[in-house]
């Protein structure tokens, strides 16, 4: 731990399989996600060269021009594809009014899964629809599912260290993330083509959805900020080969805001900066299994705290959330 808000905690004890290691990296992500709900992990394990070929050929998709882009734009029915420009509105899944938001972005979700009832029956929509992948550049599907798997075996790894935080056995969160619905986005803000709208960001603030989410971002000007239990925001820090994490509502949900989902932002760069201030964010935004059920994890509550959320599941909370944000896009059509 440092003394600053946003704490970075090295994951490698946890890894290395002791008690007193998997012990002291519990503790410190229980104070992190208790205070502000947000870390910067180091020791992670994921290979350097597999983010440096995502962020490459995302940026050599992100270069084409926007009609060939727009051959896959995002369809109402499922979130996969491309969404351009002002097409969405994070500050709206919060119910603010806000302008759109200044950037575009590619997602894709969980590939390869069973052709069962449970992956492509009526229950599971759109979760585990088919991903849509463009024609250049090329190897970008092979790139990007690669990466999918990293992050997979990344959050459980989290949840697990999770688990043990809130003091339950190290697996309770295995069977709730073992079919999990989460997407993978890369974010493209462009530099500012003009003056921003008044209340204008790169992305508006709001909170995330699901358990956790895992960022790799860049150093670019206009970057994500996070917002202090005293109301201030704060610069997330940037560090080489590290991951941002931060918690999401179903997490602040389940712990019963023992830990806390945090307003975060992604500010315009100031109109003096310096350097090219286009930025990309690869963002994997794990959420469990569409039936996972939500409610008081037993270490969070008691008499003299009861549960405050009722119940609900993983699937429903994202569909409602979800719809709120892509209300630009229906406004648009």
């Amino acid at each position: 731990m440092i003394d600053q808000q946003v704490p970075i905690i090295d994951l490698s004890p946890y890894f290395a399989g002791t008690d007193e290691g998997k012990a002291a990296v519990a503790k410190a992500v229980d104070e992190a996600c208790r205070s502000i709900g947000f870390l910067v992990i180091s020791g992670h394990g994921v290979d350097p060269a597999l983010i440096t070929r995502v962020r490459e050929v995302s940026r050599a998709y992100f270069d084409l021009p926007t009609a060939e882009k727009m051959k896959l734009k995002m369809p109402a029915e499922k979130y996969r594809g491309y969404t351009p420009m002002g097409s969405e509105g994070l500050a709206a899944s919060l119910d603010e009014v806000a302008p759109a938001d200044l950037k575009e972005s590619f997602s894709s979700g969980p590939f390869n899964t069973s052709q069962d009832d449970y992956h492509r029956g009526p229950h599971a929509g759109s979760f585990f629809a088919d991903n849509d992948w463009p024609q250049r550049p090329d190897g970008m599907q092979a790139i990007w599912e690669a990466y999918f798997q990293a992050m997979e075996s990344l959050a459980t790894s989290l949840m697990r260290i999770f688990a043990l935080a809130l003091n339950m056995p190290e697996d309770w969160f295995d069977n709730k993330v073992d079919r999990h619905i989460s997407n993978f986005s890369v974010i493209h803000y462009p530099p500012l083509s003009g003056i921003p709208l008044k209340n204008q960001m790169r992305a508006g603030a709001h909170t995330d959805y699901g358990s956790l989410t895992i960022l790799q971002k860049d150093d670019a000007p206009g970057g994500l900020q996070v917002q202090t239990a005293e109301g201030k925001w704060e610069d997330v820090p940037h560090t080489p080969d590290s991951f941002v994490v931060n918690l999401g509502d179903l997490m602040a949900e389940w712990t019963n805001d023992r830990w806390c989902s945090t307003m975060h932002q992604v500010i315009v760069p100031p109109a003096d900066a310096a350097g090219n201030t286009d930025r990309y964010s690869m963002v994997f935004f794990h959420q469990p299994n569409y039936d996972a059920v939500v409610e008081c994890i037993p270490t969070c509550c008691s008499n003299e705290n009861p549960a405050g959320y009722g119940r609900t599941t993983s699937g429903e909370h994202v569909v409602m959330k979800i719809t709120k944000h892509r209300q630009f896009a229906a406004h648009d059509e």
